[in-house]
């Protein structure tokens, strides 16, 4: 195979690439969708990312969620305020500043983010069934490596991020 034959064969295979980026990321705004509504009926689907975010970081400023996300405060206010509507998230004041308040995931919310991610593992684990423990690591071991090289942090800043 001569170099301008290895550029095209490799070129197709990074249009594949994106073809399958494109089903993943699809299946991945339906399985958040899908999870959102089994921690609970009336949560929408940005919310659960937050509280998802906000299970595992523990009591935080709502400016460090801005800040995470990318997201203006006032997007996250109303996130959040739709979050302890719904009895999923706590606020509490800052012990270091008194005027300001931190939000946490309620133990309820966590309570609930566990038995879904626990069923959804269950069900992935049926599906993927007839991979051996080999294939699923190298898989995993890749996947990683790609979300590593499209980290953003790791690229000079052109305006146009990894996918």
């Amino acid at each position: 195979m001569n170099q301008a034959e290895s550029a095209e064969a490799r070129g197709e295979q990074l249009r594949r690439l994106e073809a399958e980026v494109g089903v993943l990321i699809r299946r991945i705004r339906k399985v958040i969708h899908e999870r959102a509504q089994a921690v609970h009926e009336d949560m929408q689907p940005a919310s659960y990312l937050l509280l998802a975010w906000l299970a595992g970081e523990g009591p935080v400023r709502a400016s460090a969620i801005a800040e995470s996300f990318g997201i203006d405060k006032g997007a996250i206010s109303r996130q959040i305020q739709h979050l302890v509507d719904l009895g999923l998230v706590t606020r509490s004041p800052d012990p270091d500043d008194g005027r300001a308040t931190l939000v946490a995931a309620s133990a309820d919310a966590v309570r609930r983010m566990a038995d879904v991610a626990e069923h959804r593992r269950k069900w992935m684990d049926e599906q993927l069934g007839d991979w051996s423990a080999a294939e699923l690591s190298d898989f995993v071991d890749t996947l990683g490596r790609y979300n590593e090289a499209l980290d953003p942090s790791r690229e000079p800043d052109s305006g146009v991020r990894g996918q």
